[in-house]
């Protein structure tokens, strides 16, 4: 006999001798029939849920509310005058700036957007701009935390991460929360995190690009070999958790094999478009070998979504290229273009394969713009900004909310960023109020101990 080592290959393809064959071995054969059945931890809704899949569209750094959704004639009327109002340049005291972009009525509903949507303004009708948000912080980092998690200062589980923790997936071959991403935002990875949940249901982030998801071809090319090599890892992580029975690391990483196998299989499929017509490809504005921009993101999310993912989140596009327009509101031009199209044309293909009725769509920042500044720029404002909600759940043409004459402060209808987070939870048949988890000793859930669902907003 020769002493001669074994390789991996040879010793694999002797056990597949000794047992004949992969349907031969009972052990094996189990694991491949629960495997066909596993879930990812499902908890289920509270209550019928008028949507199943979320797709969350983050525009990082602070959307004017006063240049794209709520518009304010009386900042053109007053421009100059001075209120009380800090900004960069040390003073309380800033001039009232009118906003340099036109507004107009659109659809049957008449809701106003700015000249900076175009695209956007042909689905107004579908929309539910909700003009009375407010947050705690006004500082980038701890609000982009605060848009995502519910907290500006501990962090906690992404809204993301709570879906997976609460619903699961409809799809074991794919991560039920997914992240693109192409640069790192204000915050970092926490914003997918999930903190004290248990690890596989943090967000799996994606980098727009050539390879979007790294080493997915499979190194082995025998598919039985590669069968039987999986089989025989199942077994032996099986082993090693079942010693372990409270490390949710080592479950979260042999859960992450399994879906990792999936993904060989399934997401090359889903990230190629070959399939897509070219009226789609125009309708996005995805160009010939497109792998990166946010059309091709939207598109990427739409197949996802379509494919069972739960949560897909596209944030556009981190703290070096992002809407902090300090300098000149004709930042916000290039980055409007940029997102315009795209989002407009996921609404339109949504509704043409009937999924609109059953994804809902958030559109958000982490705060708002100051309506006053002494230059042609504004600074960072979290007293009153918008976010957008639409599809499944969500009345559309729907302005909701009241910011003052100059969009400073909400005088009505105001809306929290857990309120926000509670109405989006509950519209996937969470009640944000009784998905829990225990952690150091206390029961948390997704919006702490504050926010309450926007009922007016509901269709």
């Amino acid at each position: 006999m020769s002493n001669q080592p074994l390789s991996r290959r040879s010793w694999l393809q002797s056990c597949s001798a000794m047992s004949g064959a992969l349907s031969l071995h009972p052990l094996l054969s189990n694991a491949a029939r629960a495997a066909d059945l596993r879930p990812i931890a499902p908890a289920g809704p509270h209550f019928p849920a008028k949507a199943k899949h979320l797709i969350f569209v983050f525009l990082t750094g602070g959307v004017s509310h006063v240049d794209s959704f709520d518009e304010k004639p009386a900042l053109l009327r007053d421009q100059g005058k001075l209120v009380d109002g800090p900004n960069l340049r040390g003073t309380t005291k800033s001039p009232l700036q009118p906003s340099p972009f036109k507004f107009a009525k659109h659809g049957e509903s008449g809701l106003v957007l700015s000249e900076l949507f175009p695209h956007l303004a042909s689905v107004a009708d579908d929309l539910c701009v909700i003009r009375s948000m407010h947050t705690d912080i006004v500082e980038h980092f701890q609000a982009s935390l605060a848009m995502h998690t519910g907290s500006a200062t501990v962090p906690l589980p992404s809204i993301g991460s709570w879906l997976s923790y609460g619903l699961g997936s409809d799809n074991r071959n794919l991560p039920p929360h997914i992240v693109f991403c192409e640069h790192l935002p204000y915050g970092g990875s926490q914003l997918w995190d999930s903190n004290f949940l248990p690890p596989e249901h943090q967000g799996s982030r994606l980098i727009p690009g050539n390879e979007p998801i790294p080493n997915l071809k499979p190194i082995v090319e025998n598919v039985k070999l590669r069968m039987l090599e999986a089989q025989l890892l199942d077994e032996v992580n099986a082993s090693f958790d079942a010693a372990r029975p409270g490390d949710l690391v080592a479950r979260a990483r042999t859960e992450s094999f399994k879906i990792a196998r999936g993904m060989m299989e399934i997401a090359p499929r889903v990230l190629d478009f070959s399939d897509e017509t070219a009226a789609t490809l125009a309708a996005y504005g995805v160009k010939s070998g497109d792998r990166k921009s946010f059309a091709w993101q939207c598109l990427a999310a739409r197949r996802l979504t379509e494919h069972g993912v739960r949560v897909v989140e596209i944030i556009d596009t981190g703290a070096s290229d992002d809407w902090d327009a300090h300098g000149d509101m004709q930042q916000h031009r290039p980055k409007a273009l940029r997102v315009d199209q795209a989002l407009a044309a996921l609404i339109h293909d949504l509704k043409q394969r009937g999924l609109f009725e059953e994804t809902l769509i958030a559109v958000c920042t982490e705060f708002g713009r100051t309506p006053f500044d002494p230059g042609r720029g504004r600074n960072h404002w979290h007293r009153a900004f918008t976010c957008l909600l639409s599809g499944a759940g969500v009345r559309g043409g729907l302005a909701h909310g009241t910011t003052d004459d100059y969009g400073i402060e909400v005088v009505e209808n105001g809306v929290h960023v857990h309120d926000y987070h509670a109405t989006i939870l509950h519209l996937l048949g969470i009640d944000h109020e009784r998905l829990t988890y225990r952690f150091a000793g206390r029961d948390f859930r997704p919006t702490d101990v504050a926010g309450n669902v926007v009922n007016a907003i509901l269709a």
